[in-house]
C-alpha cells in the first residue's frame, strides 16, 4: 500500500499547488505523511456530513474541491464545526487533501468535468492559462454541440445531467433561441462575462449568478444565461477526479479503492415556485 506522502505527490501532479489563485488555501489539510492509504474519498465540501461518510467507508484519505479553512482559523476547538471535523478526521486516521482553483484550471479540471457531462464538445479555455504553451489549461471552457438545441432543451438537458438540486437550472434568455456554442464554467462565474462575451457563445452555463451582473450581461448582448447549483457543476469533477487517481493506483500497483461521494452537500434544500405573482406593476413592491 502507498504511504500518504505518495499519493499526495501524485495529486500534486495532477493539480500543482504553484497554480492554485493567491488567495487559495489548497494541499494537505490534515494527515500523518507516511500513514498508509487504502481507500480514497473524493467530495465537493468538507463538511461533517462527508466526514462521517468518510469514517464509516473506512477511508484513509479525503481529497475535496473546497477547502476547510480558506480565510484562515486561530483555533480548531472541537466546539466549532470545522475544529469538529478536524477532530474526527484526526481521531480515525484520516487525511483531509484540497485541490481548488489548481483543480478549476488544470488539464483536464473542474470545467472540463462540466462539459463533458453536458455532453459537451470542449474547443479552449475561456480564459487560458499564460503559462502553458498548449493553450490547453485556464479556466472555464469554450465548447460546442454537436446538435444545436433551444436554450429550453439545452436547460432540460442540463437539468437532467447534473445531479439534482432543490435550485435545478435557471434560465434568463429567450428560451426558443437556437444554442450552438456554450461557455461553461463550474462554480462562481459572473466575474468571467467580459470573456464569455469575447468567445461569441450561444450560452454561459455557470452557478452563482446574481441580479446585476446576469441583467447587465443580458442588456449587453442575446446570451443565454443558465444558472445551477454550484455544488452541481463543481460534482462531476470528482468523478473525473476519482478516475484520474484510479489510473494512477494502477500504473503504480498501488490497489487503492476510490469512492465518489453522492451526498447532496448543497446548502439548499427545498424550492417553492411562484404562484402569487402578477403582471399588475401597480401591485409590485417599492
Amino acid at each position: 500500500m502507498p504511504r500518504l506522502s505518495e499519493v499526495i505527490a501524485a495529486l500534486d501532479n495532477l493539480w500543482p499547488a504553484e497554480r492554485a489563485e493567491s488567495w487559495d488555501a489548497v494541499g494537505t489539510v490534515v494527515g500523518d505523511p507516511d500513514q498508509e492509504v487504502t481507500r480514497v474519498l473524493f467530495a465537493v465540501d468538507p463538511v461533517q456530513e462527508i466526514v462521517d461518510e468518510a469514517v464509516k467507508l473506512g477511508a484513509d484519505l479525503l481529497v475535496t474541491h473546497h477547502p476547510l479553512y480558506l480565510r484562515g482559523t486561530t483555533t480548531v476547538a472541537a466546539s466549532t464545526f470545522k475544529g469538529r471535523v478536524v477532530h474526527t478526521l484526526i481521531k480515525n486516521d484520516i487525511a483531509l487533501h484540497v485541490a481548488h482553483t489548481n483543480a478549476d484550471t488544470a488539464d483536464p479540471g473542474v470545467s472540463d468535468a462540466l462539459a463533458g457531462a453536458l455532453d459537451l464538445r470542449v474547443v479552449r479555455p475561456l480564459v487560458p492559462d499564460p503559462s502553458d504553451p498548449e493553450g490547453r489549461r485556464g479556466l472555464g471552457r469554450v465548447c460546442e454541440l454537436d446538435t444545436p438545441l433551444t436554450v429550453r432543451e439545452f436547460a432540460a438537458r442540463a437539468a437532467q445531467r447534473l445531479p439534482a438540486t432543490a435550485q435545478g437550472i435557471r434560465v434568463a434568455g429567450d428560451p426558443d433561441a437556437p444554442v450552438r456554442t456554450v461557455a461553461v464554467s463550474g462554480g462562481s462565474g459572473d466575474s468571467l462575462f467580459d470573456h464569455v462575451r469575447a468567445a461569441g457563445v450561444d450560452a454561459f452555463l455557470t452557478a452563482d449568478l446574481r441580479h446585476h451582473p446576469a441583467s447587465e450581461a443580458r442588456a449587453h448582448s442575446p446570451l443565454a444565461l443558465l444558472d445551477a447549483a454550484h455544488w452541481a457543476t463543481e460534482w462531476p469533477w470528482c468523478e473525473l477526479a476519482a478516475a484520474q487517481l484510479d489510473e494512477i493506483s494502477d500504473r503504480h500497483g498501488w490497489d487503492l479503492r476510490v469512492h465518489v461521494s453522492r451526498t447532496v452537500t448543497d446548502p439548499w434544500t427545498a424550492h417553492a415556485a411562484s404562484s402569487g405573482a402578477t403582471t399588475d406593476s401597480s401591485g409590485a413592491p417599492n
